[in-house]
């Protein structure tokens, strides 16, 4: 599915945000990843995503080098920011539509899609308001119909549980689940360990920019949980 190979990015100020990181995520893999503020988590999705160009490495989708085919590559991908930057004089359901726009997305499918993504998010009667009313989780979630609606084969998350209520994280989870087992992937980063290892049947631990563990998180963890290896991981 996804390949990351060697990733190395440098900012302007010579900071090394990521440093010869390789990373696979495969069909049907939630993977999470961890790390501490300023490890270089974001710097890593948004490269997959295009949004950061890199140095060096390269990062393949199905194969395919995002760099060569980048529309081909986004367009099998979605992504959902920790705080989504939505048009404010939309209405809830003109965004969606506009997804469905670009994503091709038959009339006949997201009939039944919108409609359905929007009440498991508890979104159905605020669909006709404006953007600009919605308070930071309504937004979340709104970008996460928006981002399950093309059924997506890898969808990157950043920081996906913040400002939703308890509801709207058990039904992502579900969701979530549901993608992987009809063969799509999950690349989530999360400070919520406890909801990663859960989760996740894959983890990878990133600090200042450079992988140090991943893999099965049931072989990472052994007898232990996640947030004591998360501490013994990052005081070494």
């Amino acid at each position: 599915m996804l390949q990351i190979k060697n990733l190395t990015k440098i900012y302007p100020n010579g900071k090394k945000a990521v440093s010869d990181l390789s990373l696979t995520i495969d069909n049907g893999d939630l993977y999470g990843f961890i790390g501490k503020n300023g490890a270089g988590k974001t710097t890593t999705l948004k490269a997959c995503l295009t949004i950061h160009d890199y140095d060096s490495g390269d990062i393949l989708l199905d194969g395919v080098s995002i760099k060569s085919a980048p529309t081909e590559c986004k367009r099998k991908m979605a992504y959902v920011p920790d705080s989504p930057i939505l048009d404010p004089y939309l209405m809830g359901l003109q965004y969606l539509n506009l997804i469905c726009d670009i994503y091709e997305v038959s009339e006949e499918n997201r009939k039944q899609k919108i409609p359905a993504l929007s009440k498991r998010f508890g979104m159905n009667e605020k669909l006709n308001d404006l953007i600009s009313s919605y308070s930071h989780g309504m937004k979340q979630k709104l970008s996460l119909i928006g981002a399950f609606i093309h059924e997506p084969k890898l969808l990157i998350l950043d920081e996906p549980f913040v400002a939703l209520d308890p509801e709207a994280i058990i039904q992502l989870k579900s969701l979530m689940k549901d993608l992987c087992a009809s063969g799509g992937s999950v690349l989530f980063s999360s400070h919520i360990l406890d909801v990663i290892e859960k989760t996740c049947n894959k983890i990878a631990l990133i600090r200042d920019g450079t992988l140090i563990k991943s893999g099965e998180i049931k072989q990472i963890l052994g007898n232990s949980d996640l947030e004591n290896v998360f501490m013994e991981l990052n005081e070494k």
